[in-house]
């Protein structure tokens, strides 16, 4: 039950994007091989986080979250509902008969492995989706990249989003992630998502002993 309810919460917040970065096959050596020769020029790149960044990510991630959200909703309903039967036999428990007892345990039993069964599909056809997601637009995202670093004479980039990056230290001056992000900003000409309202500020206290 605790698994299922972690799907259902993870769901509900949203996936973290998982999905390795990778290059195009060939595309690391070919950039390397027509590099001119002379001083290394080395940049450092989160490339996961610069493609969710785009606006075409936050646009493309974010409807996925709308598309999903009936069924985070659902998985919401039947887990109060589990709750809910658990606490009125937990309430009722020494009035109720044994059948009675043993009927309403088994009818919860079959609800939470409903619940995890429905909650496990959910969570691989998002995630399924977001992958796929994400391997399109991180390949457009590369190719942004790689005309950015042709153009400004870089010689390698570290991505420094990978778990095992082998970069222990860089200067700021050497992240090319925001640039890699306005890049294709404007190559892909999608607009930046709408800043959500901001909160109402509270309403001064008036009367007596308002300070």
């Amino acid at each position: 039950m605790k698994r299922s309810l972690a799907l259902a919460v993870t769901l509900a917040s949203g996936l973290t994007l998982s999905a390795a970065a990778q290059a195009p096959a060939g595309a690391a050596s070919s950039a390397a091989a027509s590099a001119p020769a002379g001083p290394a020029k080395i940049a450092v790149v989160a490339f996961q986080v610069a493609v969710a960044n785009t606006n075409e990510g936050q646009r493309n991630f974010a409807d996925l979250q709308k598309k999903y959200e009936p069924k985070r909703q659902q998985l919401k309903t039947l887990s109060d509902e589990i709750d809910t039967m658990q606490k009125q036999m937990q309430a009722q428990g020494e009035k109720l008969s044994d059948s009675e007892r043993a009927n309403r345990a088994k009818t919860i039993d079959e609800k939470k492995k409903q619940l995890q069964r429905d909650a496990e599909d959910a969570q691989n056809d998002m995630q399924g989706e977001m992958q796929e997601t994400y391997n399109t637009l991180a390949s457009k995202v590369y190719d942004v990249m790689a005309s950015y670093a042709q153009q400004h004479g870089y010689t390698l980039i570290l991505d420094v989003a990978q778990q095992q990056t082998p970069v222990l230290y860089a200067n700021e001056s050497t992240n090319i992630t925001k640039a890699v992000i306005d890049a294709y900003n404007v190559k892909s000409g999608v607009p930046a998502p709408p800043t959500p309202p901001a909160a109402p500020a509270a309403a001064p206290k008036t009367g007596p002993g308002a300070h």
